[in-house]
């Protein structure tokens, strides 16, 4: 069985070391020259929650030739469907491809490939590149969660063995409403990763602050309400029923909101939104696949998202160079508060 983790940054770099350390075949393709070459010359090293450096396959995509049987998907998704349709060139012909991006990215891996032939993941877990071959992962060791389905809730081929993968590094829920899973996901993501990118913090201190954290309510508010409109069923994080706990109608579930906030991220408060590191290395960022997602389903559904689009200009100025991620930003959020 060949098996390859496509874009293997930050996430990908500590999945990979993780299933190399078990002695599972599985090679770590990235277009990063110093990151690669890092890969290739001293291993991967995984600092942080866990220590520990191991061997690896490492590969640029133009040194791509084997046909694999799974590809775990981890790029930014820019541009998805040209990734996806050259990626089918070195797919088996029974292969599949599990998509590990944020946001919704099935549909737009499916049109290429087909619904039978694509998976989905949602990471309960974070991590960040330090160095070139080096990777920090910010989540505790019992918050390495990866839940796992399909857009038609069958289970294609190749399904159990990529349980079997995932569960080397942590524990795998297999999910029926998939789609539910994601925007819970989403919901986090939209939240804190979205502020964090705004504020050039980690979601640790977006929690902290009172006026981030009164923003990140607000954009999870957005989320359940969009999504209840929509008919979508928000699934559990951990086995915590997030809109149970974070929605509110009157003041006093709002201040309980308010409250539980800083105690739902607790596990998580370390973890540096991929954007902001994106914006720091003067990169594009894939706000339109998180927080334009959600501004997108708002309109859809005849739902208004003030706070989440607000953030969504935001980051664009700050790719724009426009603003620099700063707490000089919340002032921005000011008539919307």
């Amino acid at each position: 069985m060949k098996v390859a983790i496509y874009g293997a940054g930050s996430l990908g770099t500590v999945l990979g070391a993780y299933l190399s350390r078990a002695g599972e075949q599985v090679d770590l393709i990235n277009r990063n020259k110093a990151h690669t070459t890092a890969l290739k010359e001293n291993g991967a090293t995984v600092t942080g929650k866990a220590n520990f450096n191991v061997k690896v396959n490492a590969y640029f995509p133009d040194e791509m030739s084997d046909k694999y049987d799974i590809i775990f998907l981890m790029t930014k998704q820019l541009d998805n469907k040209a990734v996806v349709t050259k990626l089918s060139e070195f797919l088996a012909d029974d292969g599949v491809i599990c998509t590990m991006q944020n946001g919704l990215p099935e549909h737009s891996v499916a049109e290429v490939i087909g619904e039978s032939r694509t998976l989905g993941c949602a990471i309960g877990w974070g991590a960040q590149m330090t160095d070139p071959g080096v990777s920090e992962l910010t989540s505790e060791p019992d918050a390495l969660v990866f839940a796992l389905g399909s857009l038609t809730g069958e289970r294609n081929a190749h399904f159990e063995e990529v349980v079997r993968l995932l569960s080397i590094m942590g524990k795998v829920e297999v999910e029926d409403n998939f789609i539910g899973v994601r925007w819970s996901k989403l919901l986090v993501n939209s939240a804190f990763s979205g502020m964090s990118a705004v504020l050039g913090c980690n979601f640790g201190e977006v929690a902290d602050n009172k006026k981030s954290r009164l923003c990140a309510q607000r954009i999870i508010k957005e989320i359940i309400d969009s999504t209840r409109a929509g008919g979508i069923k928000i699934e559990p994080i951990q086995g915590k029923d997030v809109v149970k706990l974070l929605d509110y109608n009157g003041v006093i579930k709002q201040k309980i909101s308010f409250f539980i906030i800083p105690i739902a991220i607790k596990q998580h408060r370390l973890i540096r939104a991929s954007m902001l590191q994106d914006l720091l290395n003067g990169k594009p960022c894939e706000v339109e696949a998180i927080n334009g997602v959600v501004s997108a389903y708002g309109a859809k559904v005849g739902v208004p998202t003030p706070v989440n689009d607000r953030a969504v200009a935001l980051i664009k100025e700050i790719e724009a160079g426009k603003r620099k991620p700063s707490f000089e930003n919340l002032s921005a959020f000011d008539d919307l508060l």
